[in-house]
């Protein structure tokens, strides 16, 4: 059994004000007309009101049609048409316009009011006080207060549109500063990799190469073993905080220029050296001033390269050959298998993509490092040792990294090869290219997408534009169809009249001509059905003058009764026959 829905305390005190209030006007409007039926002109329209108020916010255009109703009812009045329900006709209006977002079933409303109000004139035959006032003021009590309520509730919407908005940017803001937070904390775990496990990996290897030395005693030794291994466990100590501080974030974001790269990649080489790493380095064709990211991209591929050869072949030898090209450059370092016999610091097990297990996140970071500047990068065993390929074009296409590249296969070229004849680099070339095609593809298809601001933009000004042609049509409409029925009453009125002073000068035995001067152009040509039948004497024809310009009130008319040319009768009708 479904349970009648109790609207909230805030809705029903406010319908109980708006009722008083329209009861007031009411009362007043009955009271100021001095009508004789309390139940017909004062009660009935009270009661009507009570269902009419609370019944405008469920169904709107039901209260309207009752209120017109109201309206309708007065024009059967013989006194006046006018009556205090136009003001609650307007208000109850306007709250349609306020409540209904759609536009064709208010007008349809509003346009069946008009009709009723116009079918119940042409059955009570009314007089074209009556009629003007059906065409003019009832008219104007729905338009345009319905117009105002439109206004209102596009106010409103664009209010709370605003705020919305706002509390989705608020949002937005918190998103952006997590999301910095977040980017951060990624940055200072790839600095800590970067930069202090290669610092520790130099330091182990030079503990390491002391441990050889033959003026060190047994105890000396000893020590300097174990404090390899110390280094061995802060390195590890390091990748499980590593781990933890480098949550996966959207690489997108990552536009900006990076950290400052104080460092060269010639510094990076000479501390090796010095710390005896056996490295040698060579660089082809001219450097070109590249961008601080790609400086830096290349920066870390070396830099994680060395760190690796130092960690899992310590004593091996080590190549790096940079190689410029017109528009990319190829960073290729090769560590060659450790000497037989000589100590690591993890096991050489390597995962899918032939990098070591222990140095799996390094490589993984610097992976995704290499993409996002649209690059490749290639790892893999080569002739016992191992071999980092890294290709960056000059200019970081900043693209998101989507797949794996497949490691490489010990039976690729050698590293001495030229950057044009090794096929490797051909095939990271057409690589680089279909990737940047796609990317390109799926950019051009993001630019031709409009943001949602935009779009939510659009819509707004769609709606407005809708708001303001309906705000000039149904005007114009309703003009067009009542203003030219009104404008041809309102000229009868107010051209048909005969001012009582002149009527006092007009006396009977003179002729049309004598009286031409005091009479208007025109008689009134719609007197009402008491004035017509009015007994007239013999022979003669009547015409009818106004006595005032009222547009909204019946006054009195005067008839003047000819026998030819020649004035017989003159009297007064008043405008209540009763």
């Amino acid at each position: 059994m479904r349970h009648p829905r109790i609207p909230p305390v805030r809705h029903v005190l406010a319908d109980v004000a708006l009722w008083a209030v329209l009861a007031a006007a009411t009362a007043y409007g009955f009271r100021d007309a001095g009508a004789t039926s309390p139940v017909v002109d004062l009660l009935f329209p009270l009661a009507v009101l009570a269902v009419a108020v609370p019944l405008s916010r469920r169904r709107p255009g039901v209260a309207v049609f009752l209120v017109n109703g109201l309206c309708a009812l007065g024009l059967a009045d013989s006194t006046t048409p006018g009556n205090a329900q136009v003001v609650s006709l307007a208000v109850l209006s306007c709250l349609l316009g306020a409540r209904v977002a759609v536009v064709r079933r208010p007008l349809l409303v509003l346009a069946a009011c008009l009709a009723t109000d116009v079918a119940v004139c042409a059955v009570l035959r009314v007089q074209p006080v009556w009629w003007f006032y059906a065409l003019t003021v009832l008219p104007t009590a729905l338009l345009l207060p319905w117009l105002a309520g439109r206004y209102w509730r596009g106010r409103r919407e664009l209010v709370r549109e605003g705020w919305r908005l706002a509390r989705i940017l608020e949002e937005r803001q918190h998103l952006v500063a997590e999301r910095a937070r977040l980017a951060e904390r990624a940055d200072i775990a790839a600095d800590m990799h970067d930069s202090l496990g290669h610092a520790l990996s130099l330091v182990a290897l030079r503990a390491g190469a002391l441990e050889l030395s033959p003026d060190l005693t047994d105890r000396d030794r000893a020590d300097l073993a174990e404090l390899r291994g110390t280094i061995a466990d802060a390195v590890e100590q390091l990748r499980q905080t590593v781990a933890v501080l480098h949550e996966p974030r959207d690489t997108a974001t990552e536009t900006g220029p990076g950290l400052p790269v104080q460092d060269t990649v010639e510094g990076l080489l000479a501390r090796a050296v010095a710390s005896g790493v056996p490295v040698s380095w060579e660089r082809h064709g001219a450097a070109p001033a590249l961008s601080p990211l790609v400086e830096r991209g290349i920066y870390r591929v070396v830099q994680e390269a060395l760190t690796n050869a130092v960690k899992h072949a310590p004593g091996g030898a080590v190549r790096v050959r940079i190689a410029h090209a017109a528009d990319r450059t190829r960073v290729t370092v090769v560590n060659a298998a450790p000497p037989p016999g000589s100590s690591t610091d993890r096991p050489g097990r390597t995962d899918d993509d032939g990098a070591p297990t222990a140095g799996r996140r390094g490589l993984t970071g610097l992976r995704e490092r290499v993409t996002i500047l649209g690059g490749t990068l290639r790892t893999g065993p080569h002739q016992g040792g191992f071999r980092v390929v890294a290709v960056l074009p000059h200019q970081s296409g900043g693209r998101r990294p989507t797949t794996r590249t497949a490691p490489l296969s010990s039976g690729d070229a050698a590293t001495n090869t030229p950057p044009d004849a090794d096929t490797t680099t051909a095939t990271a070339t057409d690589t680089t290219t279909a990737t940047d095609t796609t990317t390109a593809t799926a950019t051009a298809a993001d630019l031709n997408t409009p943001p949602r601001s935009a779009q939510r933009l659009a819509e707004v000004r769609r709606a407005a534009r809708r708001r303001a042609i309906v705000a000039l049509a149904a005007p114009v409409a309703a003009a067009a169809f009542f203003l030219p029925a009104a404008v041809y009453l309102a000229w009868h009125l107010t051209t048909g009249v005969l001012p009582p002073s002149r009527f006092d000068q007009v006396e009977t035995g003179r002729s049309r001509a004598q009286l031409a001067p005091l009479l208007p152009a025109r008689p009134f040509p719609y007197p009402p059905d008491h004035a017509r039948s009015a007994p007239r004497p013999p022979g003669a024809h009547c015409e009818f003058y106004r006595s005032g310009r009222d547009l909204f009130d019946q006054v009195d008319l005067y008839r003047l009764c000819w026998s030819g040319d020649t004035l017989v009768a003159k009297d007064t009708v008043p405008a209540d026959p009763r």
